[in-house]
């Protein structure tokens, strides 16, 4: 049987450049807006396929080194060749940000968006090795999603996972368990509320702003969020079913943001702050 290519998008992350076109662009371009001055070194943490990198090379002719650290071998490669033009001020690491190594740079601007809560619980990991490779009076730009949560820890894109599941026959009331039967942490827990965050971030930083915006995601049809999801979540939320029925679950997702689109207006909407946050003395 042929697998699906939303299957093989997910296994690979494929397909992110125009998936992030939904919600991770908008991240970006508001990231760099707040870069101050006349950057030397960028770190990017969790760089993907590398477009934020080359569009703060392209944006600062000052940048000598943008430094992307990422974990997908196949979002690396992708990278490589996107910045493969901007020769030796382009270069990527491989790595595990839960346990990231050193890099030799002490960055004027370190950057990561829409990552940290997929480090959660052990966040405190880079927050003190994005505070080591910071320069003194260097800037750290943070993005974070903050979903509304219910009583079972899921909001924001766990909910359209739970639709989907309960129309491939998964009662309602069991999806919740059916998350911690197989492991999946919901992404609304992994998002720690912003006043809890705020504290870890005062543990290694000094926050010397917070931007906030609502975050709107619209689509035009099924396959469009369905390939979304693929290249942003991966196989994450795929684990919550058999791996014969992974092809219907993309398809099920696709569906259910496609019907809160028509009923709504938007698939999903939520908070994204933005920190500025500079070393603590």
């Amino acid at each position: 049987m042929t697998t699906p290519a939303v299957e093989i998008q997910a296994r690979t992350l494929a397909g992110y450049a125009h998936a992030s076109r939904l919600r991770q662009e908008h991240d970006r371009d508001w990231v760099l807006d707040h870069i101050p001055g006349e950057p030397g070194v960028l770190l990017d943490l969790g760089s993907g396929i590398g477009q934020l990198l080359q569009a703060a090379l392209d944006r600062f002719p000052s940048l000598r080194q943008a430094v992307g650290l990422e974990r997908s071998p196949h979002r690396i490669a992708e990278a490589s060749e996107r910045l493969e033009s901007y020769g030796d001020r382009a270069e990527l690491h491989e790595a595990d940000l839960t346990a990231p190594g050193p890099v030799p740079y002490r960055a004027d601007v370190v950057t990561m968006t829409s990552v940290l809560h997929w480090l959660y619980p052990t966040e405190e990991r880079i927050l003190a090795w994005a505070r080591e490779h910071l320069a003194p009076d260097g800037r750290f730009l943070l993005t974070t999603y903050h979903p509304s949560r219910d009583e079972h820890g899921l909001g924001g894109e766990d909910d359209i996972v739970r639709d989907a599941l309960t129309a491939l026959g998964v009662r309602r009331a069991d999806v919740p368990a059916l998350f911690a039967d197989g492991a999946v942490l919901p992404i609304a827990t992994r998002t720690r509320a912003a006043d809890e965050l705020a504290v870890l971030l005062k543990g290694h930083f000094q926050i010397a702003a917070v931007h906030e915006r609502d975050a709107t995601v619209t689509v035009e049809d099924a396959g469009q969020y369905a390939h979304f999801h693929a290249a942003t979540f991966g196989d994450y939320y795929g684990r919550l079913v058999e791996p014969a029925r992974r092809g219907d679950f993309f398809a099920a997702v696709g569906e259910a943001a496609r019907r809160r689109q028509e009923e709504r207006g938007w698939v999903s909407h939520m908070p994204v702050r933005l920190w500025e946050l500079t070393p603590r003395g």
